[in-house]
């Protein structure tokens, strides 16, 4: 199935781009505030500015906004929402350009990824498309060289951040090379090793995984394509192309790669090291979905065991709730772990009523929270026109167990007809939020975002 020609979903419901930069101070808030919060949930995701062709338009395509909340001291500080300042989008704004990028055939408002780095933050693509930094209140400062290499290579959107270490690690792939590499920053963000991959046919390879001794890569059957390049998105599914998952070593070296079945592997949401076992726990798309429209695919959650003494491999479904952008506690990151948290995503039919102002269109109306040791799923449920979005989990203050702390997501309220920031008890996932921070304004459905503690630099001694 592909997108329809005359109704786009990904312009209307609960996709429907934002046509305003909004600012809103002093926000409020149904519940409390966990007191110790001081920080921004951030996240972004397309919002196109401008469509020719509203009926060819792909959603990920879209130009990326910034939608963020600060909070401190119990207080929702403000709400801001930032269209990343492109070359193309600071012209259509009539405003000047923010820096120089370093291949203008190449610049676009990253729309995947917003995260902080050492007091810094930056807005992430992928595909040799250089990040832009932003300012604190998410004003845009210019393309930026955050794991920029002489190859061409820079940050990719699904950086890892070891909490253990503070090294900041990156798989960055560029547009049709066979090549992908692996990138070690330090807690600065500068470049302190690389190892470049060969990786034959091209493969798509949007994420990656991280243990405490290894770097997992996984080369599926999304390939990429010269000819499809002018569609937008140059890829294609290849059935001839054998899915592996690959294991090195961190500190670099020979990559020893595994065949599984046929898949795409979207998201991570975790893995770690089990004696000589690896294990990794993915969000997989099945075989042969359209790239060119995920939102119809039915990706599951899954676990590899990978054997490294005997090269096996265990494959094993995990969940079969129809899911993505899983995460779990930053500071489990590539260690043995029980909780993950992901957003149920499967596209729901409009209502049958003509004109009906509510988000109909969207992938997802609940949060979900695993426990892997039971084996077990809870479901935080949004009702009908939820259209709530990827959930990031923020640890109490001083937390005594692996899930004490909440989930902070944003989340459609179809009676105001505006978003809030829910925060959920992460031990108390069914319950009541603990906080909903009541925005002025709508919040389409997005991709990826972090909560990201402290002020800006001098706020505080």
């Amino acid at each position: 199935m592909t997108i329809s020609r005359t109704v786009n979903r990904y312009l209307s419901g609960g996709f429907a781009p934002v046509t305003e930069e909004v600012t809103a101070l002093d926000l409020p808030v149904t519940g409390r505030i966990p007191a110790h919060l001081d920080g921004r949930y951030l996240r972004t995701g397309p919002n196109a500015f401008g469509v020719e062709d509203p009926a060819a338009h792909l959603w990920t395509l879209g130009d990326g906004m910034v939608h963020g909340v600060r909070i401190r001291d119990g207080r929702a500080e403000w709400y801001r929402n930032r269209w990343v300042r492109s070359s193309s989008v600071a012209d259509r704004l009539g405003e000047p350009r923010r820096g120089t990028p370093v291949d203008p055939r190449m610049d676009m408002a990253p729309n995947v990824q917003v995260a902080g780095l050492d007091g810094r933050t930056f807005a992430l693509l992928e595909g040799g498309i250089r990040p832009y930094e932003l300012g604190y209140e998410l004003d845009t400062v210019g393309p930026c060289d955050l794991g920029a290499t002489p190859e061409g290579y820079s940050a990719n959107a699904h950086s890892i951040s070891d909490p253990h270490t503070r090294e900041l690690h990156s798989l960055a792939f560029l547009y049709g090379s066979e090549h992908v590499q692996h990138i070690v920053m330090d807690g600065t963000g500068a470049v302190t090793r690389t190892t470049l991959i060969h990786t034959p046919g091209s493969p798509y390879m949007h994420d990656f995984a991280l243990t405490e001794r290894h770097v997992v890569l996984f080369d599926g059957p999304v390939v990429f394509s010269a000819a499809e390049r002018a569609t937008g998105i140059p890829f294609v599914w290849d059935g001839s192309h054998q899915a592996r998952v690959g294991v090195m070593p961190r500190a670099g070296g020979a990559v020893r790669w595994f065949e599984v079945a046929a898949g795409l592997v979207g998201h991570t949401l975790n893995a770690y090291d089990d004696g000589t076992d690896v294990v990794i726990d993915v969000v997989r798309h099945p075989a042969g979905f359209d790239i060119k429209d995920v939102g119809l695919s039915r990706p599951t959650l899954d676990r590899w065991r990978i054997d490294l003494a005997a090269g096996k491999v265990r494959e094993d479904r995990l969940d079969d709730r129809v899911q993505d952008f899983p995460r779990v506690g930053s500071r489990y990151v590539g260690r043995p772990y029980r909780y993950g948290y992901a957003a149920a995503a499967e596209l729901y039919a409009p209502p049958t009523a003509p004109g009906d102002p509510r988000p109909h269109e969207g992938f997802s109306s609940a949060l979900l929270k695993h426990d892997l040791v039971r084996g077990t799923t809870e479901a935080h449920e949004f009702g009908r026109f939820g259209a709530v979005g990827e959930g990031v989990f923020v640890p109490a203050e001083s937390p005594a167990a692996e899930d004490d702390g909440y989930v902070m997501a944003y989340a459609h309220d179809a009676e105001r007809g505006a978003a809030d920031l829910v925060i959920l008890s992460a031990q108390d996932f069914t319950g009541e939020p603990v906080a909903r921070i009541h925005l002025p304004v709508r919040i389409p459905l997005g991709l990826h975002g972090n909560w990201v503690p402290g002020g800006p630099r001098g706020d505080r001694p």
